[in-house]
């Protein structure tokens, strides 16, 4: 019997470009189509067989670690800070006391996606996600021969050779030679950008010989500013429309209320999240994000992000609301 595969999930980024939200929460919380972004990935681990995910945070990892605790029960979870923001190889390097020799999925934790993963645990093979790009230099590529192997991985190339982009996930039958290769990468301090990259271990391994493979990511889901994060919610509720219950109120689908969430005399959606324990009073709003305990009154809104406790009152059409903020139409 195979041993269980083990999720690496790294959450420590601060999400700069989607200040003034990340100023007071980790990107990776911040919701999007009806749940945090990290739940979109941790929801689908049960389904796999996966019990035990190893998350790296660093970057307000207190409150990753407090939801994660609180809405996950189902999963084991051990949690490894990364002090030092030394690279994506670095932060997987940090997970090895916990995997063994294990079979290791390893998802970015603000890369939401859709892809047979089923069929790639049970596939007995190392495999990474793809998925054709217009643009390969803002990702790190892979090239592949004529059965599908990977033969090389370049980060963000100048002139690329390939238009095929590493995604963000990837699966090992066996950890350890990927371990390895990262404590060379640092033992030998071989950077690129200033940073251990797990494209350069991945490229060791496959000039060592390691039969690596690829399974295409059918969809691919941005959330690292404010317009593609408002582009995935769309496009997320397009597919798995949420829950759209409000009574007197008037719904336009898709529409993502959460439990608990106050849903008064509104023209809601389509394309809005709403989280739970927002409050919406005789507002039109579509086109937006709501977050948790969010106060949204008397006002049109539409393209928008508001943050968490956040307080919006007026007749805006666009607002970009951190948490705890408060705008006002005099």
């Amino acid at each position: 019997m195979s041993a269980e595969p083990i999720a690496i999930i790294p959450v420590a980024g601060e999400g700069t470009r989607l200040r003034p939200h990340t100023h007071t929460q980790p990107k990776v919380l911040l919701h999007v189509a009806g749940k945090p972004m990290l739940a979109h990935i941790l929801d689908d681990l049960p389904g796999l067989g996966i019990r035990k995910a190893v998350l790296i945070v660093g970057y307000r990892g207190d409150q990753i670690v407090e939801y994660v605790r609180g809405n996950h029960p189902g999963i084991e979870f051990e949690f490894v800070t990364q002090a030092e923001r030394l690279g994506l190889g670095h932060a997987i390097s940090l997970a090895e006391p916990y995997v063994d020799d294990r079979p290791i999925l390893i998802i970015l934790g603000d890369t939401i996606f859709e892809a047979d993963l089923a069929s790639v645990l049970s596939g007995g093979m190392n495999r990474i996600g793809v998925k054709e790009v217009a643009d390969p230099r803002r990702f790190g590529i892979v090239e592949v021969d004529a059965g599908g192997r990977v033969t090389r991985m370049v980060e963000k190339p100048e002139q690329p050779t390939s238009n095929l982009a590493i995604t963000g996930v990837y699966y090992f039958t066996h950890a350890r030679p990927l371990m390895e290769a990262l404590r060379r990468l640092q033992a030998e301090n071989r950077r690129t950008r200033g940073e251990f990259q797990l494209t350069d271990a991945m490229q060791c391994l496959v000039e060592q010989g390691l039969d690596l493979g690829t399974f295409p990511i059918v969809g691919w889901y941005d959330c690292g500013k404010l317009e593609t994060l408002l582009e995935t919610n769309r496009a997320l509720l397009d597919r798995r429309p949420g829950r759209a219950h409000a009574p007197g109120s008037v719904v336009r689908a898709p529409v993502s209320i959460g439990e608990g969430a106050i849903v008064e005399g509104c023209i809601v959606g389509p394309h809005v999240s709403v989280a739970t324990g927002a409050s919406l009073k005789n507002a039109v709003i579509r086109d937006s994000i709501v977050n948790r305990n969010a106060r949204v009154e008397d006002v049109l809104l539409e393209s928008s992000v508001v943050g968490e406790n956040a307080v919006v009152r007026g007749v805006f059409r666009r607002v970009n609301v951190g948490d705890s903020g408060e705008v006002y139409e005099a």
